[in-house]
């Protein structure tokens, strides 16, 4: 079975042009990175950078699927204003975008943090809850950079594991490792 890698992240911010660009190369990188490791790549079927990863990982050879928080492709594009090209495949949830959190975190084996807001926030609370493999893209600011400090602060017994590094296919590494020895549901 393939590893199925969630990225997700900031969505919609603007950012200065030079700090873009290096984010958007670090996304390229990641997605590049998930579809060379034969993994497929799930997103929030959503703009931004988490959107950029899953295209370049799709342009790279790797399945994007897209988890909508929206109940059908009308909504998606016209009521959430989301993308529906460089996906591969769109699960139209109905949840809205809290619900699709749920969705989308509980279908990953890994979930990599990139940047992020209020709704990455969300999202790492539930991989945590989980207890997913959580990787947090550091020096990219937002959740990313934020999460070790929230984790330590705000311990609970989960069977997460966070790793955090600042270099795209560095953290997806060690990820997979770290999935590798990840104990089974049954266990």
């Amino acid at each position: 079975m393939r590893v199925k890698v969630g990225v997700m992240g900031s969505a919609g911010e603007t950012h200065s042009e030079s700090v873009a660009e290096e984010l958007s190369a670090k996304a390229e990188a990641l997605g590049r990175a998930i579809a060379g490791r034969g993994c497929v790549a799930l997103t929030g079927g959503t703009t931004g950078l988490p959107h950029i990863v899953g295209a370049a990982a799709q342009r790279a050879g790797a399945l994007h699927v897209g988890v909508s928080p929206a109940e059908n492709e009308r909504e998606h594009v016209e009521r959430y204003k989301l993308p529906v090209e460089g996906t591969d495949v769109l699960i139209y949830t109905g949840f809205g975008l809290k619900g699709r959190n749920v969705v989308l975190v509980r279908s990953c084996d890994v979930v990599l943090i990139f940047r992020g807001g209020m709704g990455t926030l969300n999202e790492l609370t539930i991989a945590h809850d989980e207890g997913r493999v959580v990787g947090c893209l550091t020096g990219t600011g937002g959740v990313a950079d934020e999460a070790e400090r929230l984790i330590q602060a705000l311990r609970k017994k989960t069977r997460a594991v966070f790793l955090f590094d600042d270099e795209p296919t560095r953290l997806l590494d060690k990820c997979l490792g770290a999935l590798k020895s990840f104990p089974d549901e049954g266990d």
